[in-house]
């Protein structure tokens, strides 16, 4: 079994380097975009699906450092030329760490690095998510060059499961979106072969594409269910 007390204790010290979750902002933001490009503010809110009824297979026993939880959001503003994930793909070294460890790091460089190529305009971070009575808020600046949003999460404890958006355009028909809401589902990053949630550690080399997860955890009766949504509301 992978040793899942090294992964949570990961998650709790990243989180002492982020804002608790009862504050719910993030990390100051990386941010390339001016205030006045007649861009929009959002205000994303995070909240956990994932329960013992919708997804009855060996849900994770509740517990200080092994209980059901999902490490702190990590995404950015971007033009279509970024890519955090995408189905067919294998993954980078960090959203391969991010899926097995829950760390933002090196995802975070490698979204730094974009930015400054131009594919970009702003990274921004949550704390986790461990109390799934709350919710998980944060912001992001879009504007007309960079007007989507992607972002991850590991679904812990797990092998290489997470979930996330990828490209939520916030401009519809010339115009930013008041709120939209999505639902999330649970990926396979392609970096392990384990197939439970406290699976033993079963790297895999070379790395595997990334696909949504096909295992009866996250399909039940043939239907892939959420494990959380995600709320964009303009501020």
């Amino acid at each position: 079994m992978k040793n899942i007390t090294r992964k949570t204790a990961t998650l709790v010290t990243a989180a002492a380097f982020l804002v608790p979750l009862a504050c719910s902002s993030a990390k100051t933001p990386t941010q390339a975009a001016q205030p006045s490009d007649g861009g929009a503010d959002y205000q994303i809110t995070f909240a956990s699906q994932w329960t013992p009824q919708t997804h009855p297979l060996e849900y994770p026993e509740a517990g200080a450092l092994t209980g059901p939880h999902f490490s702190g959001l990590i995404g950015a503003a971007h033009n279509g030329s970024l890519v955090i994930f995408k189905e067919g793909m294998p993954p980078t070294p960090g959203l391969e760490r991010l899926s097995e460890e829950g760390k933002h790091s090196p995802l975070d460089e490698e979204i730094k690095t974009a930015i400054k190529d131009g594919k970009g305009s702003m990274l921004f971070e949550t704390g986790p998510l461990k109390d799934f009575s709350q919710k998980v808020t944060g912001t992001v600046h879009v504007n007309d060059r960079n007007a989507m949003v992607s972002f991850v999460a590991m679904i812990a404890p797990s092998p290489d499961w997470f979930t996330g958006a990828d490209n939520v355009n916030l401009k519809e028909n010339g115009a930013w979106v008041a709120s939209k809401t999505v639902s999330l589902y649970a990926w396979d990053s392609g970096g392990d072969d384990g197939t439970t949630y406290k699976a033993d550690d079963m790297d895999t080399n070379p790395k595997k594409a990334t696909t949504m997860a096909g295992t009866p955890h996250f399909v039940i009766n043939g239907t892939p269910v959420p494990v959380a949504t995600v709320t964009f509301t303009r501020m």
